[in-house]
């Protein structure tokens, strides 16, 4: 995979990826930390391969697949598509936790990007996905899909091994050493991103959506106590 970009459009995607832009990824653990609670991870081959099956069987069919075609419909002024992107990712989201994640980040970075003076669509849609948004703020950077795609999950996963390394817990050098490993992958899944078609979008992971499913469950009844 061969990535080109300008020097402004790479400091702008750093910009949009970097783990300090106020949409609250941080905040949520999807699934994480209720697995590492219950011990079904308790070791850093543990992490890499939930996290390495996330990337190829729900970023590589759902998200990415998605900011591809979300990109595409920007740059041709479509907002009727967007709109159906929007529908199509939140219909992805398996749980209340992980629609909520998508959302609370969506609405977050909404505010960045007005602040910015950057015009935001959906004005009429409460809920808009981050996948969207961040679709539409690499058009307007003039960022390449492949570009904005590393950035995007390379974020993503950034968060998740930062979660990791404090809930399992990790070192900083497993830490590290996760981060690279699953480098390689991010790559493969965005190859497998390029040649989905609309109709193929989807994914499965029960056992990310029973762990969203018990973590949503337990905190609204620890907070209804």
């Amino acid at each position: 995979m061969v990535i080109t970009t300008t020097d402004q459009s790479l400091l702008r995607l750093l910009q949009l990826s970097s783990v300090s832009l106020p949409v609250g990824g941080y905040a949520f653990s999807q699934g994480l930390e209720y697995a590492i609670e219950k011990g079904w991870l308790s070791k850093q081959a543990d992490v890499a391969d939930w996290t390495q099956v996330q990337l190829l069987q729900s970023f590589a069919q759902v998200d990415l697949p998605i900011l591809r075609l979300a990109m595409a419909a920007c740059y041709e002024q479509d907002e009727a598509k967007l709109v159906a992107l929007n529908d199509l990712v939140l219909a992805c989201r398996e749980t209340k936790e992980l629609r909520l994640n998508d959302t609370a980040m969506g609405e977050a970075l909404a505010r960045l990007m007005r602040s910015l003076d950057m015009a935001t669509p959906f004005q009429r849609i409460e809920e808009v996905s981050f996948v969207i948004l961040f679709a539409v703020a690499a058009c307007h950077w003039q960022i390449e899909f492949e570009t904005a795609a590393l950035g995007f999950t390379w974020s993503w996963l950034e968060n998740q091994i930062a979660a990791a390394t404090k809930l399992v817990p990790l070192g900083q050098t497993q830490a590290q050493q996760l981060l690279g490993e699953l480098q390689p992958v991010i790559s493969e899944a965005i190859q497998i991103a390029k040649n989905l078609e609309e109709d193929d979008i989807g994914a499965g992971l029960p056992a990310l959506a029973i762990a969203s499913s018990l973590h949503e469950t337990q905190y609204t009844r620890l907070f209804r106590s």
